[in-house]
């Protein structure tokens, strides 16, 4: 496990950390003594092969599972003592597009914002921006698989959280939404937030705090 990190990053404490993290699945271990630290302000990249463990640990990272040995902090603090107030600052998008198919659009945005206590805005401009103008009323089964990337990503949009945990964000936009997407990312670590993904394409935007961390394929 190869870790880089930029003379950028910031000097205050750790947001989110885990010592000494493994993780074993089917009998065999993906990764083992692993420790990582995230940062207000930082990107953290998980890199590695299919199958090396990248979506387990984001899984892990995220409070959806438990390591099979180690420990996580957050501000500090055992996850475990923390986790209902890291929860409500934690925003995950995994492989699923985690969208209602028999719903709109804007009855999903309208959804996570009952749910997650935010008030009512222009939820059409929203979409308009993602991409999705015309499309607002259509249910989400009928559209596209990068349509519905885009309804799943708006939480991104709406979310005050500061940690944003995302497995493989970029499967199925074009170079635009892409675009956008990233650019949004980087005005998030602007404004104080922290990101975790993993993505099988490259970062076309110039992410001063970016970490890296390879997770080699364990046999």
């Amino acid at each position: 496990m190869n870790i880089t990190q930029p003379s950028s990053a910031s000097n205050a404490g750790p947001i989110l950390q885990g010592q000494d993290l493994s993780c074993i699945r089917q009998d065999r271990v993906l990764f083992a003594q692993l420790s990582l630290q995230l940062h207000r302000g930082q990107l953290l990249q998980i890199q590695g092969k299919n199958g090396a463990g990248k979506s387990s640990l984001l899984r892990i990272l995220a409070g959806l599972a438990q390591p099979d040995d180690g420990l996580l902090y957050y501000k500090a603090k055992p996850l475990a003592h923390s986790l209902p107030a890291y929860c409500g600052n934690l925003c995950y998008i995994g492989h699923q597009s985690g969208i209602h198919e028999q719903l709109t659009a804007l009855e999903n945005l309208g959804f996570w914002r009952a749910a997650s206590g935010l008030n009512p805005a222009d939820d059409w401009a929203l979409l308009a921006q993602l991409g999705l103008a015309g499309l607002e009323d259509v249910p989400c089964r009928m559209l596209s698989a990068g349509q519905q990337r885009r309804v799943s990503l708006a939480r991104l949009w709406l979310t005050p959280a500061v940690i944003w945990i995302l497995d493989e964000p970029f499967t199925a936009l074009d170079q635009a939404a892409i675009g956008l997407l990233q650019q949004h990312m980087l005005d998030h670590l602007n404004n104080g937030g922290a990101i975790i993904l993993t993505t099988h394409q490259s970062l076309t935007l110039q992410f001063q705090s970016l970490v890296q961390l390879e997770l080699a394929y364990r046999w």
